[in-house]
This record gives C-alpha cells, structure tokens and sequence, in this order.
C-alpha cells in the first residue's frame, strides 16, 4: 500500500497544501487544497473520498474536483463521510449557491458523486484495503481512519482534542505509522484547547497513551505555516512528566507534502 502526502498544512501559504492523503491510485483521505497537485489523469483514477470532517481545509478541492473530472468518470466519486458531515455538505457546498449539486447533476441516475454514510467503529473494504473509522474529538462531528492492506496500519487522527478512545483502539492495532495533528503552540494552547486541536504538551500527555513495547514513527501534521518551527522544537524538547522538560521519547518526525510512504 502507498500512501502519499497530497497536503498536510494547517493552513495555505507559499508551499503549503491543506489536508489530503492519497492511498495507492484510487482512494483519498480527506480532500484539503493539496488534491489540486495531482494531475487530471491521477484525479480520474480516484474512485472514492474518505473525510475526517466537514471544515474547508479539509474538503475544499472536493467540489472542484467533482467538476475537473466528473464527466470522464464511468462512475459517481464516492464520498464517505459522518452522517453530519455529510449533512454539511449538502447544505453549504453542494447546495446550487455555492456549488452545483453535483450528487443530482448531470442526472438522478448518473450523478457525478454519490454520498454514503459512515460510522465510528465501522470496517469497509475498499480498493483491497481496510479502512476502520475511528473516534476523533473535535468541534464539529468527526473521525480518523485506519487503512491496511494486510499488513500494519496506516492511521490518522484527524482534526482533534484530548481523545481517550482513538488510543483504546490504536492500542489494539498493528500500527506501522501514525499521522496525528498539533495544530497550535504552547503559546495558543488555550485556543487550541477551545478549538478541540492539540498543543505539543497535551500532544506529549496523549501520546502516553500508547502501551509500552509498542513503537512506530510519529508524523505531525497539520501545524499552522507562521508556527511550524516552533511547534517543532516544542514538540522535540517537551516531555510534561520531567523537571526540566526533556524529549519525549517517540520516534517524531514532521510530514511533508510530496512524502510517500510504503507500508
């Protein structure tokens, strides 16, 4: 299974791409500004769009990709995603003011995407993966993934807080790599905490929860471009259980757009 980095920024600037993952040809997680990086051939082979949740950093090429190359499709684009956020989909984005409602165009029979529902804690086959829903924590409703093609797991927080269940389960999982997000600095902790995102010294209590003997690389993702730098070195230096602070002990590393992964 290949996994590429489309986008893995917390917001845009001059080389930064919003969220968005590519597993093998044929499925994306989430559908961030990075999915304007592929070409229209590589866009046409996408059969399916797993989201985390509803908010524009994570969905804001989906419409425009619905339009680049739905008419050369055989077939609607999948989108999988919450009953909630698929509800916001349809009310704000595809909705015939801000976007044509492409689930009914250009017919009821043949439309250029279909919608389908998910649920937290579900398993579907897809493309010769396993792609398991898990819980995220987060303002709005939402949801990580973990994706396998038989052999160790592909997993990704999503956008979220503190988030005791998605370590229950991770626990339980063959992980071969972890994508979870630390949106903000120690400095905004306190708008990260409002906004349901990690800050380095929460993201080192959470990674506490992982069950000793396991080990796996850690990628952060998801940082805000002007902080980047900062969280980084935070993140490298921050251990909350020792005076003076010392590294956590995690095999962290930064992810970057135009990384592919092999697992």
């Amino acid at each position: 299974m290949k996994v590429r980095v489309l986008g893995c920024s917390g917001s845009i600037a001059k080389d930064c791409r919003t969220t968005s993952f590519l597993i093998d040809d044929d499925t994306l997680i989430d559908a961030g500004t990075g999915v304007g990086d592929l070409t229209l051939e590589e866009m046409r082979k996408v059969d399916r769009v797993f989201l985390t949740h509803a908010h524009l950093d994570h969905i804001a090429a989906l419409p425009l990709m619905a339009d680049a190359v739905g008419a050369q499709r055989a077939a609607p684009l999948q989108v999988h995603a919450l009953a909630g956020t698929l509800d916001a989909l349809r009310a704000h984005i595809f909705n015939d003011v801000i976007w044509p409602d492409f689930s009914r165009i250009p017919s009821h029979e043949a439309p250029f995407i279909s919608f389908h529902e998910i649920r937290l804690g579900q398993s579907l086959q897809a493309g010769g993966k396993t792609i398991e829903v898990l819980s995220a924590v987060h303002t709005v409703p939402a949801a990580g993934f973990a994706v396998s093609a038989g052999r160790g797991c592909w997993a990704f927080t999503g956008d979220t807080g503190r988030n005791p269940a998605f370590w229950q389960r991770l626990n339980q999982l063959d992980v071969a790599m972890l994508v979870i997000e630390t949106a903000f600095s120690q400095r905004e902790r306190d708008l990260a905490q409002r906004s349901l995102h990690l800050s380095p010294r929460v993201l080192a209590e959470e990674l506490d929860c992982i069950d000793a003997g396991k080990h796996f690389p850690i990628y952060i993702t998801h940082t805000k471009p002007a902080e980047t730098d900062l969280i980084m070195a935070e993140i490298r230096r921050l251990d909350p259980h020792r005076q003076p602070p010392r590294p956590t002990p995690h095999d962290i590393r930064w992810l970057h757009a135009g990384q592919t992964f092999e697992l």
